[in-house]
């Protein structure tokens, strides 16, 4: 029988080499191994597949992108909290046991590891490593590298670890180059979510402190791609390891093809596109619709020399626009959320930013199957929410849509609506300002950071819209560290906010939505969401048995979150716009996915 060296997340961990040496292989019934795994069902491509479907399996190596971002940075450590870290690092840094692929919701196949088992339940999970996995110094990755990873990650590393860790109720080393994972709750994500966690090499860190954030603290990692130059604030330069190890992996074909990587850094973000049309970047994403049609018109592009490409995808929307703090006794009622939403010209300033050119997004997965369905909830949704109906805010069980205004710059009807929704709630207009019967003045923050140029103009003009209602809100514009640290403590009132969602959502949704999460500093429950029903969906999507199941508990959340008026949306980006040097390529077909987590960095290639 293996011997368990982590059993119970609040015990403190004890590892030996000695003790490590002991362990048997564990016999694993109902189970066989296998190269991958699916979150429902089996990974489409077969165990002898020999490339991922979007990659060039034959693209040439060599070349370089060069890409710039907005802000600074001071620390090379992605896995802590301490620090501002360039968020790339976090993936372009550390391999897991297995990688994701995009050409499927959410199937990984086998990276570090040879073979994964798991139950049918997936009660637990079991990796057997590679021999030849090797970190970049060239020394193997093991067994306890990947239980010390988990530990410290887990107790020491950022937030984002911790659900995780809270939920394996044992890692035990089952073999050589075997381990296995056992978990404390029903929830079949698990054994994926485990199989994508970054593994670090403990050695590296026997002489140093973990948390300790810095430029000279970078952990070594078995990734294609290590960290050669940087300086603080300015660039950083990765270079792939002609050594790398997986290099002849089916699933790294096509894979890992430049030879430099380079990020520049430009305090004023409104700098990154000067920067490249002056040819200092090769590549850029541009996010705003009107920009693209109206900048990209400069000699290199009339020439040929930058090509404009405009690639789709097949995810959902996502979220975004500007959170309202609930945690604020302004933005408690849901009716002066929804005035909030009255008073907001999605159609005038959509005019005024893009003529119109972009759609608004209208729920947290439009754009995919997983959104919900217009009126009222039928079927498996239905079911689902109809035993939370006292506890329901209007909308979710009839259908919620985003008010039309009509485009006008003072939209008569939108206001009337907003005024009454605001007075419902206690609100009225007193001397040309908004006040409750108390004669406290309704005001709140609006929180911005330094160069955001385009949420800038879009709360100029909402300002304006919110000052025919009385209301005059304070506009608060800090630098990123400032930012940054205000979000950590929830100080704002309002704040553009981000959420990106995939095809196979899971246990990222209570750290976006959960009540637990709402409480905890720095969090990305921004809004402050503390619904029971919301984490009840939640559950109910990750402990579904199959994809229509899960289908029905998404569709359920995606009511619930949306009629909880928790975010003024904007607009929907159903595509990616890329500009870059004519050198540089990416291959079709287009993933899923499309232009996704590092898909740039990793796929695309240098071809003169």
């Amino acid at each position: 029988m293996a011997q368990n060296y982590f059993s119970g997340v609040k015990n403190t961990a004890r590892l030996s080499t000695a003790a490590l040496a002991l362990c048997a292989l564990a016999p694993m019934a109902h189970a066989e191994p296998t190269h991958g795994l699916a979150m429902y069902g089996a990974p489409e491509l077969p165990a002898d597949f020999t490339s991922l479907p979007y990659v060039r399996a034959d693209a040439p190596k060599g070349g370089k992108i060069v890409t710039g971002e907005g802000g600074t940075f001071d620390s090379l450590n992605p896995f802590i909290e301490k620090g501002n870290v360039p968020w790339q690092l976090r993936y372009l840094m550390a391999e897991s046991l297995m990688m994701q692929a995009y050409s499927e919701p959410f199937s990984l196949y086998c990276l570090l590891c040879e073979t994964v088992e798991t139950d049918e339940d997936r009660t637990w999970v079991e990796f057997t490593l590679r021999p030849e996995a090797k970190f970049s110094d060239g020394t193997p990755v093991t067994v306890e590298d990947v239980i010390w990873s988990f530990e410290t990650l887990g107790t020491e590393g950022n937030g984002r670890y911790a659900s995780l860790w809270s939920q394996i109720d044992s890692v035990e080393q089952t073999g050589d180059r075997s381990v296995k994972f056992t978990f404390n709750t029903e929830n079949r994500e698990l054994a994926l979510l485990v199989a994508t966690r970054p593994i670090l090499k403990k050695a590296y860190w026997d002489d140093k402190e973990f948390t300790k954030s810095g430029m000279d603290q970078i952990p070594v990692t078995s990734a294609p791609y290590t960290v050669t130059d940087a300086n603080p604030g300015m660039f950083i330069e990765m270079t792939r390891n002609p050594d790398y190890w997986g290099k002849d992996l089916p699933v790294m074909q096509g894979q890992a093809n430049f030879d430099t990587i380079r990020f520049e850094f430009f305090a004023d973000p409104s700098l990154v596109i000067e920067a490249f049309k002056a040819g200092e970047l090769n590549a850029h994403r541009e996010f705003n619709v009107q920009t693209w049609q109206d900048q990209y018109d400069f000699p290199a592009v009339t020439r040929g020399d930058v090509i404009k490409s405009e690639i789709p995808h097949q995810r959902p929307t996502g979220m975004t626009g500007f959170a309202m703090n609930t945690r604020l006794p302004q933005f408690a009622d849901w009716r002066v959320r929804q005035a909030m939403i009255e008073a907001f010209n999605f159609n005038y300033i959509n005019e005024a930013q893009t003529e119109n050119q972009q759609t608004r997004i209208t729920s947290y997965f439009s754009n995919s199957p997983l959104g919900m369905r217009p009126g009222p909830a039928e079927g498996r949704v239905k079911e689902l929410l109809e035993p939370y109906q006292d506890q329901l805010l209007p909308g979710v069980m009839e259908g919620y849509t985003l008010p039309e205004t009509s485009g006008r710059e003072i939209d008569r009807g939108a206001m009337r609506r907003a005024l009454a929704l605001m007075e419902e709630a206690g609100w009225t207009i007193q001397n040309g300002q908004m006040k409750n019967a108390d004669g406290q003045l309704f005001t709140f923050e609006i929180l911005l950071m330094v160069g955001d140029n385009e949420n800038q103009s879009i709360i100029d003009t909402y300002t304006q819209m919110l000052n025919q209602l009385g209301i005059q809100p304070k506009i608060e514009v800090v630098d990123k560290p400032q930012y940054i640290q205000r979000m950590g403590k929830f100080d704002f009132g309002m704040t553009p906010v981000r959420y990106g969602t995939s095809l196979s959502p899971g246990n990222e949704q209570y750290a976006y939505f959960g009540q637990t999460a709402a409480d905890q500093p720095g969090s990305r429950n921004v809004a402050g969401i503390k619904d029971p029903v919301v984490d009840a969906m939640i559950a109910k999507m990750l402990d579904a048995n199959d994809r229509e199941d899960s289908l029905a508990a998404t569709r359920a959340l995606d009511r619930l979150l949306t009629a909880g008026r928790y975010v003024i949306p904007l607009y929907a980006w159903n595509e990616s716009f890329n500009a870059h040097v004519k050198e540089l390529h990416y291959p079709e077909p287009l993933p899923l996915y499309g232009d996704w987590i590092m898909w740039r960095e990793m796929t695309w290639y240098w071809e003169e």
